[in-house]
């Protein structure tokens, strides 16, 4: 004991680890290699875009040279408004803006009303249906082409845009239903009990509870649904006939039907043109999108 009265520190105690410590220091080259290797990648994956960018910028005879010319020289901005001009762009991108709207829409709200009732509602065989839903995502999309293709000729379907957005409001996709399903797990009960005390039914709590606290997970089933639809190939080929209801994803297929060759330079800068929204989506949504799949369970 010290003369003020103190109880003086024992030797045996460990001291306090300071932020500078030495096992801090040695995460360092660790830390170092992982993001080395982070950046590595990043580069890797961003050739093709950077490559695409450099070609919509050239001209047609340096799109083929060898070895590639990265800096084009001169830049022709004029091709982006060639490429419009070469295909009715904004006709198609109306399209496409359409079915990826009406499908997001659908596709959120029926894959929440599925997941609610596998989260919070109790009934006999739950598991057993939702390990069937889930064993749904192994079975291709060719597999039931042909008879979703059938079944939409009966109705009148082909041609138009709903084979492409109507089955998104009634068939729930299996990996949007897991997603929200886990999400609203983390939700706790108290809040549905404390809601049917003040009378809430069922769908009251979906709506008014649930809902409400599962904006993050709502808003990456969104964004996975509308770059799907925006990128959508398959779909759009098999159901849609006349070329006024094309998307931009047909449309670009125009550009490799030209006679003489390919104009290299317009096709990717119309590439770049489709590609560029989503990338502004999802840099404007990236922290709730991170947000959304953290807490869902799916980080790694």
């Amino acid at each position: 004991m010290l003369d003020n009265g103190t109880i003086a520190p024992t030797a045996g105690k460990q001291r306090r680890k300071r932020p500078g410590s030495h096992a801090n220091r040695l995460s360092r080259p660790k830390a170092l290699v992982i993001h080395a290797v982070l950046l590595a990648g990043s580069v890797l994956f961003l050739f093709p875009l950077v490559w695409m960018m450099s070609t919509a910028l050239k001209p047609l005879e340096q799109t083929m040279i060898m070895p590639p010319q990265w800096f084009p020289s001169p830049v022709e901005w004029e091709n982006f408004w060639d490429a419009v001009t070469y295909i009715p762009f904004f006709a198609y991108a109306r399209n496409t803006v359409t079915i990826a709207v009406l499908g997001t829409l659908g596709t959120v709200l029926s894959s929440s009303v599925v997941a609610y009732g596998f989260a919070r509602i109790e009934w006999k065989g739950r598991d057993i249906v939702f390990l069937v839903l889930l064993a749904t995502m192994m079975v291709p999309f060719p597999v039931t082409m042909v008879p979703l293709y059938a079944v939409f000729r009966e109705l009148r379907w082909i041609g138009t845009f709903r084979p492409l957005w109507v089955p998104a409001w009634f068939g729930a996709s299996a990996f949007n239903v897991f997603l929200l399903r886990q999400f609203f797990l983390t939700i706790p009960r108290d809040f549905d009990d404390a809601a049917r005390i003040d009378g809430c039914s069922e769908f009251g709590i979906y709506r008014r509870v649930v809902v409400p606290l599962s904006r993050p997970a709502l808003a990456v089933v969104a964004l996975f649904h509308f770059m799907f639809c925006w990128n959508d190939f398959l779909g759009p080929l098999i159901y849609l006939i006349d070329q006024d209801s094309f998307t931009l994803a047909l449309g670009l297929q125009f550009f490799q039907s030209r006679q003489g060759g390919t104009p290299w330079n317009l096709l990717m800068a119309a590439s770049t043109l489709v590609v560029a929204p989503i990338i502004i989506l999802f840099f404007f949504t990236q922290r709730t999108f991170i947000q959304g799949i953290a807490m869902s369970g799916l980080k790694g």
